[in-house]
């Protein structure tokens, strides 16, 4: 027997495909909303930027980052720079700032640079000799990390260290960088190097568990195995994901792969693991 359908179960119907598309899209959405977004540190890939910086930010784009973090600036402007950026859809994750430019004499310029660039996290990525040779000099440098905190706090900015392998060294049992941390502020930023963690002898899983919501940016290096590109090397990545991601912690994930600097292809298939793990 023929069977029709009313108008009004048509319409009744429709409402309900509607409904349960709009409802997947929300979910898909909030499902990206809660992703840490991804970014590049560019040394990762300084001699393509080098060459050409403009093709180099189309390219990291169109991979799927969502930001990138300086390390120089390739003889541009502030102004250039965020133009770069707008043009590509991309975010700064961050500046490696050297450690002179955050002195009483180019503070002011430097939180200028960073507030046309759109960035907040200016991060030290290596201290003046003897600020990490004894346990006393780690005690009064994260004292020193604490007093420029706050005074970036009022313009919005974060102030941060980047590990490196000898951060790990210790001091009657107690590594450089715990001391550190352990002397400074919460609103000190802890970029943990995963890869330069674990080179060094440190535990970035301890870490992470002794200093919860500090690596509020995070180098995701890759470790272990010669060549291996993140994802395919020997980094506990599911427990990492685990501290990092509850919710208050963890802003950016910076990925940092340094053995490729001339092109684009290593960050890639890195933005591509990430991808199969479900990081974006």
């Amino acid at each position: 027997m023929r069977q029709t359908v009313s108008r009004r179960s048509l319409l009744k119907l429709g409402a309900m495909a509607t409904a349960a598309y709009a409802t997947g899209l929300n979910l898909f959405a909030a499902d990206s909303a809660n992703r840490i977004p991804i970014g590049v540190q560019l040394y990762s890939v300084r001699q393509a930027c080098e060459k050409d910086l403009p093709a180099t930010l189309e390219a990291i784009a169109r991979m799927g980052y969502k930001g990138v973090e300086f390390a120089g600036y390739y003889g541009r402007s502030a102004t250039q720079l965020r133009k770069l950026l707008d043009d590509n859809g991309l975010k700064c994750s961050g500046t490696h700032t050297a450690w002179d430019t955050l002195n009483e004499r180019n503070f002011k310029a430097t939180i200028e640079f960073n507030k046309t660039i759109g960035n907040k996290f200016l991060i030290v990525p290596s201290l003046p000799g003897g600020r990490e040779a004894s346990a006393e000099a780690c005690k009064e440098t994260g004292k020193m990390f604490t007093a420029l905190a706050e005074k970036a706090k009022a313009d919005g900015m974060r102030v941060g260290y980047h590990a490196h392998g000898g951060d790990f060294k210790k001091f009657d049992g107690e590594t450089a960088w715990d001391i550190i941390f352990s002397n400074s502020s919460p609103d000190v930023v802890m970029q943990l190097d995963l890869g330069n963690s674990m080179d060094g002898g440190g535990d970035p899983y301890a870490i992470l568990k002794k200093f919860p919501g500090r690596a509020t940016t995070i180098h995701l290096k890759p470790h272990g195995k010669a060549g291996a590109v993140l994802g395919e090397d020997d980094v506990r990545w599911d427990e990492v994901w685990k501290l990092c991601e509850e919710p208050g912690k963890t802003e950016w994930y910076i990925v940092e792969y340094e053995e490729d600097p001339a092109k684009t292809d290593s960050i890639k298939r890195c933005i591509d693991n990430l991808k199969k793990m479900g990081k974006c």
